[in-house]
């Protein structure tokens, strides 16, 4: 059976999600943050060297990579679903979908989160000069970065309902963090097509039920 190496507020809610929407059968290990620096704990270490989340185990196997996890599960446990026909238009908007979610769309997120976070973490005397380059920082870069990625999806999901065309994939539950993250930290939700696509995501009932399997998560609202 599967067990998925669970941290809270993080990407592997994708995981469960994936496995909900499936039907497979799995477990659940959950990790806590560490309060103060929102780390994973040292334990996840013990699962996989780089002790990150997501990591799940099938049997002898160990996967990390959320990309690289949903691939896996769907060639093993999807028998068809979620995933386009091969040699189409929508497999190959699926494909890029897939990968662009952990590729290009996390970079300027992950940009936001370290310089909105650096000034508090900085020492006293250093606080103001190091808020005044993190606000630089985000005017002249991240934020454009990420108006130009919200506008983006807003625009393609204006095409389609679906990132990878009319049905409902495998790839819209991997941009699921991005648009999420997105609307708490740069405002995403004012966009009406990605509003509308988190609307229809989070009252997917599988969704919901991996809620309750993974236990809080802060990015579900």
């Amino acid at each position: 059976m599967i067990v998925v190496h669970h941290l809270n507020n993080s990407r592997s809610q994708r995981v469960l999600w994936l496995l909900e929407e499936l039907g497979v059968p799995y477990e659940v290990k959950r990790y806590e943050r560490d309060a103060a620096t929102m780390l994973a704990p040292p334990e996840l270490r013990a699962i996989h060297p780089l002790g990150k989340s997501p990591v799940i185990t099938d049997g002898d196997k160990v996967l990390a990579e959320t990309g690289a996890i949903i691939e896996y599960i769907i060639d093993t446990y999807g028998q068809g679903r979620l995933i386009p026909p091969a040699g189409g238009a929508e497999r190959l908007r699926y494909t890029y979908w897939l990968h662009y979610a952990e590729g290009s769309a996390m970079t300027p997120l992950l940009l936001k989160l370290v310089f909105t976070a650096l000034p508090a973490r900085a020492p006293g005397l250093l606080r103001g000069l190091v808020k005044t380059i993190a606000a630089k920082a985000q005017a002249g870069f991240v934020d454009p970065q990420l108006k130009s990625h919200i506008d983006y999806w807003d625009a393609e999901l204006s095409k389609t309902e679906w990132f990878a065309g009319p049905a409902f994939t495998a790839a819209d539950i991997m941009m699921s963090f991005p648009l999420e993250a997105g609307a708490a930290r740069a405002s995403a939700a004012s966009r009406p097509k990605v509003a509308a696509f988190l609307e229809r995501i989070h009252a997917r009932p599988a969704y919901r039920k991996a809620l309750e399997r993974g236990g809080p998560y802060n990015y579900a609202t």
